[in-house]
């Protein structure tokens, strides 16, 4: 992977109209994290809005240029908030107490190798946050025109844990969502509408919410994953 990189990003603007959505798995993500934070592939820094406390270091780390830019004027609006440009490699910063990736990894080819680099920078007992889209099986044309290479399940986020760390816990959200999931597998263009994305988070997610704790977060169509470091 290169130092920066540009990146078409188009979901990131329709996705923020998933107000509900947001707000469940912000709830679910944010008791994980402790500072000092880095944030990779940072994006248009809505989920650095939802996150950020501001009594603790957040450093956003964005390889498109154009997001960069955007995050950089931004983050002047956020204390002890600062943004970096490029990828991980790249990144000299380390001894984080928490490294986050809210639907990222799957954008990343070399994702085990680039677990291992986050592991490396961060403190003993520091986490690493992973939030994916799940289940393989679903994988549609609305990933690959996104850049996916790939959707996760539980064995696939265990066997890319870096040897000095452990898998803490993992679980599913949205399980009613999972229809959602599988029938953009039979639209060809794959791409949602905005109608689309407002019935399924006005209507799917609440469901979700109340269903999820009942199936024990067995089931969904997001994967969230926790890594400690030994």
């Amino acid at each position: 992977m290169s130092k920066t990189q540009d990146y078409i990003g188009s979901e990131l603007e329709l996705f923020s109209h998933a107000k509900n959505w947001k707000q469940y798995w912000v709830s679910k993500v944010r008791p994980l994290i402790k500072g000092p934070v880095l944030e990779v592939g940072a994006g248009i820094g809505s989920n650095t809005k939802l996150l950020h406390s501001q009594d603790i270091l957040w450093h956003q780390l964005e390889p498109d240029t154009n997001f960069y830019r955007q995050l950089k004027n931004d983050s002047k609006q956020l204390n002890n908030c600062k943004t970096f440009h490029g990828v991980l490699k790249n990144h000299s910063k380390t001894n984080y107490q928490t490294i986050i990736y809210i639907d990222v990894l799957e954008h990343i080819e070399h994702d085990g190798e680039e677990l291992n680099l986050a592991a490396d920078k961060l403190k003993t007992g520091g986490k690493v946050v992973v939030l994916s889209p799940a289940h393989q099986s679903l994988m549609s044309n609305f990933d690959r025109n996104i850049g996916h290479f790939r959707r996760y399940n539980k064995k696939m986020l265990q066997n890319i844990c870096p040897s000095n760390m452990f898998v803490e816990r993992q679980y599913y959200l949205d399980s009613v969502g999972l229809l959602a999931s599988f029938a953009a597998r039979f639209v060809k263009s794959g791409n949602p509408t905005l109608k689309q994305i407002l019935l399924w988070d006005q209507f799917m997610v609440p469901a979700s919410r109340l269903i999820d704790s009942l199936l024990f977060f067995l089931f969904g169509k997001t994967i969230v994953t926790v890594y400690e470091k030994k």
